[in-house]
């Protein structure tokens, strides 16, 4: 594709076409993941979740086309992002959506899952030890810089366990959840340090304190595929997703007050953990508390999803997306 292809117009809203859209790719598979768990536990009578699965696959392919025509055409641009203190960390929203792409196809096609399983495994791998060496041998981060949103890169590893069991020796899908598990208490601790004694979080960046549900609740489900138990260990992660999302409900208001941007998108794939963690914990206990509460996540979790849909959908009509900051 060349330059002169497109409209000057689009080509400058091209260049400020963020990464940060695959994390919109990252809700719908977890949205649709959700689903699928919800219909194979509650026994349900409607199954939205194929659907779900090609609307995620259709979404992540059209983002991927915008951000590989923005690599071809203003490839500096890519490098800036790629080297933005803040930026950075969206690139694996890449990797992980990928990754749930490959566990939401499982059920259906079990060889494009492994594909794609693969690909988005080895990507969060390079990824990670990437953006790791940026951290340690940056030019020059300040503690501002510091947001929920560095979760992603390393503790992204979580995830590659859930269809990595069904494709690989345990022995590597203990590797990438050690990976995770091991920066996740440090990065949180950092975080806490930083909103705490440092100021809050800048208002476009405040939606990503959600990213902090994510590392136990998707822990927990790997742990459990693992192991295939829900032991203490299991019920620890479990309950620490847990309080952060009670944490965060809590500030509801907050929240409300907010102007959209593109970091919306981070309450929906933690919110979808979450709410699938639980559906697994009633289906290991039976217990009544997780259905219902299973139940009342699911909802939350689509109603927020839908409501992102069409909050984005309203900011692209407006072009109120791909601006410069």
């Amino acid at each position: 594709m060349a330059e002169s292809d497109l409209p000057s117009t689009a080509r400058a809203r091209l260049a400020h076409f963020p990464v940060a859209w695959f994390a919109m790719t990252m809700g719908l598979g977890g949205l649709a993941i959700a689903w699928q768990e919800a219909q194979e536990v509650l026994d349900l009578p409607f199954h939205p979740a194929p659907y779900l699965v090609t609307f995620a696959s259709l979404v992540f392919a059209v983002v991927a086309v915008f951000y590989l025509a923005k690599t071809m055409i203003h490839r500096q641009a890519v490098f800036a992002e790629w080297r933005h203190p803040i930026q950075l960390n969206f690139v694996p929203t890449i990797s992980i959506g990928l990754i749930l792409l490959s566990m939401a196809w499982l059920p259906y096609n079990t060889d494009f899952s492994r594909l794609l399983w693969l690909v988005g495994s080895a990507a969060q791998l390079f990824l990670s030890m990437y953006i790791l060496t940026r951290w340690i041998h940056h030019p020059k981060y300040e503690i501002s810089h510091l947001n929920p949103a560095w979760i992603i890169p390393v503790v992204g590893n979580i995830l590659v366990p859930v269809a990595g069991v069904h494709f690989a020796p345990a022995e590597i899908s203990w590797f990438f959840l050690s990976f995770g598990l091991m920066f996740w208490p440090v990065l949180t601790a950092i975080i806490f340090y930083r909103v705490i004694f440092h100021g809050s979080l800048p208002e476009r960046l405040t939606p990503t304190l959600f990213i902090l549900i994510a590392p136990p609740a998707v822990g927990f489900i790997s742990y459990v595929n693992l192991t295939g138990v829900v032991d203490s260990f299991a019920y620890i992660l479990y309950n620490c997703g847990l309080v952060f999302t009670l944490l965060l409900f809590f500030q509801a208001r907050l929240f409300a007050r907010l102007k959209f941007a593109l970091s919306w998108w981070a309450y929906s794939f933690p919110l979808a953990a979450i709410t699938i963690a639980t559906l697994l914990l009633f289906q290991h206990t039976g217990s009544t508390l997780y259905l219902r509460l299973s139940g009342i996540l699911l909802g939350i979790t689509t109603v927020v999803i839908a409501g992102l849909l069409k909050r984005t959908l309203q900011a692209v009509i407006k072009q109120e997306i791909c601006v410069p900051d």
